[in-house]
């Protein structure tokens, strides 16, 4: 069988590639050359946005599933330039779905919490997004052309995803913090945000369990901890060895120039504990597992 991903040199795909199973012929498709790894993965140099080098690349290697990680995730540069997010999440997205259509192939796709409103929290996969910035809209957009295409297809929302790059770099809010604890800094985080964070080890091996298995829909990628982000940076500092007084609180609704974010985007797992063997974590647990293997 042959797995696609994309996006193939992100923090979330580097734990997907890390952790796909033996059975799987696996393929990335990014902007570059992805990092070694244990196990062959084919590269395949790609834009995106090409949409014909999109569809080639689809028709040659007619995978089986796709894990659709790529996306435009920077919420400010979402905000003030809403064409090329909606080129990129949207667009992509839309034509991905079609050729996974095509080829037969499951897609699976990586959603956000930012697409509710955070009104509320605890929101389960029946809550209708509510989307409060251009980012959000790009994503609620994207998951509905994702679960229209076929019913075999998932829409994997993924709460706040935190750990250290499994292989490559990766965006990791996690290691950027760790840099300046070392150095003595202090770190500023959210205190107004309410988030339920699941480490990237235990996110990796959920997708490549959804790319396998029969379940089709909407799925809550989430840790079993309920905190806001001032409250987790300083459990973050505490387990590493640092003084939580580095850790600084601040509104991130507040700031000037900021699209807004919701308040408590905290999501119920309760349908991921039910379908997946690969076990949800709390905060505590998924630093031990995050730092154990990468640290």
């Amino acid at each position: 069988m042959k797995l696609l991903i994309t996006g193939s040199n992100g923090f979330v795909a580097g734990s997907i590639l890390a952790q796909a199973g033996v059975q799987w012929e696996v393929h990335g498709a990014g902007r570059t050359e992805g990092p070694n790894n244990s196990r062959p993965v084919h590269y395949h140099p790609i834009d995106l946005l090409d949409l014909e080098k999109l569809s080639l690349l689809m028709h040659s290697v007619r995978p089986d599933a796709v894990i659709h990680t790529a996306a435009i995730a920077n919420i400010d540069f979402c905000e003030n330039h809403p064409a090329i997010a909606e080129a990129m999440n949207i667009g992509v997205t839309e034509r991905l779905a079609r050729l996974c259509r095509e080829t037969g192939a499951k897609l699976v796709f990586c959603s956000t919490d930012s697409v509710i409103d955070g009104k509320k929290g605890h929101y389960t996969e029946s809550d209708l997004p509510v989307p409060i910035n251009v980012y959000a809209r790009t994503k609620v957009k994207a998951e509905q052309t994702v679960l229209a295409a076929s019913a075999k297809n998932v829409v994997a929302r993924l709460s706040l995803v935190m750990g250290l790059p499994v292989m490559g770099k990766g965006n990791s809010f996690l290691a950027e913090t760790l840099e300046k604890l070392k150095r003595g800094e202090t770190v500023k985080f959210p205190e107004n945000e309410i988030r339920t964070p699941v480490d990237v080890i235990t996110l990796g091996a959920a997708l490549n369990e959804l790319a396998e298995n029969a379940f089709g829909g909407i799925i809550h990628l989430s840790g079993n901890t309920r905190i806001n982000r001032y409250g987790m940076g300083r459990q973050i500092a505490e387990a590493t060895g640092f003084s939580p007084d580095l850790i600084l609180p601040v509104n991130s609704n507040s700031l000037p120039g900021r699209a807004p974010r919701p308040d408590d985007a905290s999501l119920d797992n309760s349908r991921a504990r039910q379908i997946l063997n690969t076990p949800m974590r709390s905060l505590s647990e998924g630093l031990v597992l995050t730092l154990s293997r990468t640290g």
